[in-house]
């Protein structure tokens, strides 16, 4: 989700909804996107001051403070461990299902880690 904020006008002002991988679940996305966004608001989440700048030209050190979302299926899975007692509220999901859903995503996870990657077995096979 991002809120841009380069218009003073009113009626310019909106939310852009930047699509979840191609592969999820759009119910269980768009549901738990919603509950985020509730979150923020119910308990006053400051999102921090806008960012007006190229972040592909910033220096590393920079780049550092800016916070961002998981860039693997190991970091969400963390992330969703440490964090998902937003997703408990209002009974759209419960505490059995966001195990099973930990639990098959570290299934799928190993399943890939625990095996060489098609790159590296033609670079490394005739070593």
């Amino acid at each position: 989700i991002r809120i841009p904020t380069y218009s003073a006008s009113p009626k310019a002002k909106r939310i852009e909804f930047r699509t979840p991988d191609s592969a999820a679940n759009p119910y269980l996305a768009f549901s738990a996107l919603l509950l985020a966004g509730l979150d923020g608001i119910q308990n006053r989440i400051d999102p921090g001051d806008p960012l007006d700048k190229n972040l592909y030209e910033l220096p590393p050190e920079e780049l550092a403070q800016v916070a961002s979302v998981p860039d693997s299926l190991r970091g969400a899975i963390e992330a969703l461990q440490a964090d998902h007692s937003f997703l408990l509220r209002g009974d759209v999901f419960n505490a059995d299902f966001i195990a099973n859903w930990v639990d098959m995503k570290q299934k799928e996870y190993d399943a890939l880690r625990l095996r060489p990657h098609p790159y590296e077995f033609a670079m490394y096979y005739d070593v």
